[in-house]
């Protein structure tokens, strides 16, 4: 009789523990879903830039428009010589697909040129930043070394001499590093309005010109433009010899500006 009276007790005590452990499983299901509710994504990261690998700046520029900048190249009588003021001389560069830069040099009978051309790649290392924003922040920093002119505040008239004359006094350009070497004051006393230091719209996503000559009448024109994440310095300059006059704005600002286009146009 008693082992009859405590069979019922282990049932009651069996279906007890089944209800908690079934009520426990919904409670903890019930925290999950509330715990996955709160959970937020993160923001895809930002693009990257259009271009992966750069073009060779030696390579970069044909005989055609070396011909052009530095005349004094088919005046050299080696054609040794003359092949390798051609070919030009590389920068050396940690990555080439992050930096090319060439130089070039000549003389000819009446002044000595030098041509210089930067490509440079910028990536961004932050997920949230894209390469784009990063090489603006690059261009911009270039652009704001240059110290160019106001726009309302540009001097000089149409009927201005084209050449520029020297300034009273020179100043040191920005550092290699955030602008291009030129040295001297920016081109605007008797310019043109037209051929003062000024940014340009028809090159690029953005892109300056500078135009500065020097006391010793050596004029070093500048462009510098950005396409996507690829930052593009041109430096074109020339420095008479003798008695020959300091070289004109307008003949060196037309080269320089066509082979910045030359080269945008090679970017893809």
């Amino acid at each position: 009789m008693q082992r009859k009276a405590y069979v019922p007790g282990v049932v009651v005590l069996l279906a007890a523990l089944l209800a908690a452990c079934t009520g426990s499983s919904g409670d903890g299901g019930a925290a999950e879903d509330s715990k996955a509710g709160g959970v937020t994504t993160s923001a895809p990261p930002a693009p990257p830039g259009k271009y992966r690998t750069l073009s060779d700046a030696c390579g970069a520029v044909n005989h055609d428009i070396l011909d052009s900048l530095l005349p004094g190249i088919k005046q050299t009588a080696d054609p040794e010589q003359r092949d390798k003021a051609y070919k030009g001389e590389a920068v050396p560069t940690y990555n080439n697909d992050r930096r090319s830069g060439c130089r070039w040099k000549a003389e000819s009978t009446g002044a000595t040129d030098h041509l210089y051309v930067d490509f440079e790649r910028v990536v961004s290392y932050d997920n949230a930043v894209s390469d784009d924003s990063r090489a603006h922040d690059v261009y911009a920093t270039k652009e704001e070394a240059a110290n160019l002119p106001e726009p309302g505040s540009r001097s000089g008239s149409a009927g201005g001499p084209a050449n520029g004359g020297a300034t009273p006094s020179a100043s040191t350009a920005p550092s290699a590093s955030t602008a291009p070497s030129a040295s001297g004051s920016p081109s605007t006393t008797g310019t043109p309005t037209d051929l003062q230091p000024r940014t340009l719209d028809d090159l690029g996503d953005e892109a300056f010109l500078d135009d500065r000559l020097s006391t010793a009448q050596q004029r070093t024109v500048t462009v510098v433009f950005r396409t996507s994440n690829v930052v593009v310095t041109i430096e074109y300059d020339e420095q008479p010899t003798g008695t020959a006059q300091a070289p004109g704005s307008k003949d060196m600002q037309d080269r320089a500006r066509k082979l910045a286009q030359r080269l945008a146009g090679s970017l893809g």
